[in-house]
C-alpha cells in the first residue's frame, strides 16, 4: 500500500480491529488521543458522531496522507448516553436499567484523509430489546463474560446474545462496534480499493 492509500484504524478497541481484519486489507492501528467525556446535555447520537470524528481527525493530524477510520459507540437509553461501564458495579447498574427496555446503540463511523480533503461521518443505529433480566441473570452474565469495556455492558457476539429478545438493524457488525457495510461505503468514497 502506498502512503497515499495507507489505511489506519484510529482506535484502541480490539473488537474494531478484529472487524476491520475481515475486509482483508492491510491497515495499521494508532490510538487516538481524545477526551471522551460527554458534554453537558449532549445527546447520545451527537456524542457518538463527535467522538468518531475527533478520533479520526486526531490520527489524521499525525498521518495526513493516510485514510483514517474513527468510530465510537454510545448506548442510548431513552436519550441518556450509556458508555463503557469500566467496573462490575456500574455494569450491574446499567443492565438493571436496561432490562425490559429497548436501547438504541448509536455506532458512529468517520473516515478522514487530510491530503485528499476527504471527511465523512455516518451512523448505524441498532435497536436492541433486552429481556426482563433477573438480578441473578445479570450477575451470571457479568461473571462469565466481564464486558466492562463494552458500551451498555453487553457483547452480542458472545453470551450477551442471551440477554436479548431482538436486534433490529441494517448493518450486522454495527452492534459489535464497527459497521462494516458503512465502512466499505466510506472507504470506497475515500478512494480505497477493497476488491
Amino acid at each position: 500500500m502506498s502512503d497515499s492509500t495507507h489505511l489506519i484504524l484510529g482506535s484502541t478497541s480490539r473488537y474494531r480491529r478484529e472487524l476491520l481484519e475481515r475486509l482483508r486489507i492491510p491497515f495499521d492501528v494508532v490510538a487516538p488521543e481524545v477526551d471522551e467525556t460527554p458534554r453537558q446535555d449532549e445527546a447520545p447520537l451527537a456524542l457518538a458522531q463527535r467522538l468518531a470524528l475527533a478520533k479520526a481527525r486526531a490520527v489524521a493530524q499525525q498521518h495526513p496522507h493516510a485514510v483514517v477510520i474513527g468510530s465510537d459507540q454510545v448506548a442510548d437509553l431513552h436519550g441518556e448516553p450509556l458508555g463503557k461501564p469500566g467496573t462490575h458495579e456500574r455494569a450491574v447498574a446499567q443492565l438493571q436499567r436496561m432490562r425490559g427496555q429497548t436501547v438504541v446503540f448509536q455506532t458512529a463511523l468517520a473516515v478522514v484523509c487530510l491530503a485528499r480533503g476527504f471527511e465523512a461521518v455516518d451512523v448505524a443505529a441498532v435497536r436492541v430489546k433486552f429481556r426482563d433480566l433477573s438480578d441473578a441473570d445479570i450477575q451470571a452474565y457479568l461473571l462469565a463474560e466481564q464486558p466492562y469495556d463494552c458500551a451498555g455492558s453487553a457483547k452480542s457476539e458472545g453470551l450477551g446474545i442471551a440477554l436479548l429478545d431482538a436486534i433490529d438493524n441494517d448493518d450486522p457488525t454495527a452492534l459489535i462496534g464497527l459497521p462494516l457495510i458503512r465502512t466499505c461505503q466510506l472507504l470506497r468514497a475515500a478512494g480505497v480499493k477493497l476488491l
